[in-house]
């Protein structure tokens, strides 16, 4: 290759980067069912552009939502997709910052899928997906979202009412796929960790049993695959990995815990941005 053509491809790489970059929505802050705007504290990077961003999904409450807020409007925050929020994605952001050599902000993002903005974010994140009510239209717009190289992290539900609920709506993106259970040899448990051993993660309130729900015990790691054996979906059931993030500067949060959050977060992250 010629001096000339590198230039040009450099050139348009950048150009195509810049484009990415300036279609990015700016950030957006919304109140959560347990802080609001302001009482954490904004970093000075709030407004950069950046290569990562913790992008977490918005969704409408389903059937089994039981907060007694649920029948606000899920678009302006103060909704169960808020949990944790903005405390979880902040320390985990820092966290890839410092553990990593990606470009990370450390704000978090909020997508709702009906607005379009996925494509912006090659990491997507969603709480307590037993109780959300993903639509028929979300749903597709999610399958679409992953079917182009798209990553989706499902996290913290627990027991067999929630993991039906989960199933019944990922069916929406996905009706023809299985969800397996990732095995130990799997790159996504070796990007930068080796997690050869997978703990169960309770949330902070439930630290005295170490589990949610009667029959909620017993962690499980599962996907669900592209043609190619690409992870898309990724999914922590019966662990809350976003509650160890919340909790990750806490000495009163068993270190075990955040730990495996903290490294399972990151592996998932860079296998996202490399396969």
């Amino acid at each position: 290759m010629n001096f000339r053509k590198a230039l040009w491809l450099c050139a348009c790489g950048l150009t195509l980067m810049g484009a990415l970059y300036a279609f990015q929505r700016p950030f957006r802050g919304f109140d959560g069912v347990e802080y609001r705007i302001g009482e954490i504290p904004m970093p000075p990077d709030w407004g950069e552009k950046t290569e990562w961003t913790f992008a977490r999904l918005m969704f409408p409450p389903g059937p089994l939502n039981g907060y007694r807020n649920r029948d606000l409007d899920w678009h302006v925050g103060v909704s169960l997709w808020t949990q944790d929020f903005p405390r979880a994605d902040r320390h985990f952001s820092q966290a890839v910052r410092r553990l990593t050599r990606i470009h990370v902000r450390s704000v978090e993002q909020c997508v709702n899928l009906d607005e379009g903005d996925a494509y912006d974010w090659p990491w997507l994140y969603a709480v307590q997906v037993g109780e959300w009510g993903l639509t028929d239209q979300q749903g597709h717009a999610l399958r679409e979202y992953l079917l182009r190289g798209g990553f989706f992290m499902a996290d913290d539900f627990h027991g067999g009412a929630e993991w039906a609920e989960f199933e019944s709506r990922i069916r929406r993106a996905f009706p023809d796929r299985q969800i397996k259970d990732i095995p130990d040899r799997d790159p996504i448990f070796h990007t930068v960790y080796d997690l050869n051993e997978r703990i169960q993660v309770p949330g902070y309130a439930h630290l005295r049993d170490g589990y949610k729900y009667r029959d909620g015990k017993g962690a499980h790691w599962r996907a669900i695959y592209d043609d190619q054996g690409r992870v898309m979906v990724a999914i922590s059931f019966n662990s809350d990995i976003g509650d160890a993030w919340e909790w990750a500067d806490d000495a009163s949060y068993p270190e075990k815990f955040s730990d495996q959050a903290i490294r399972l977060g990151v592996n998932y992250i860079v296998y996202a941005m490399t396969h």
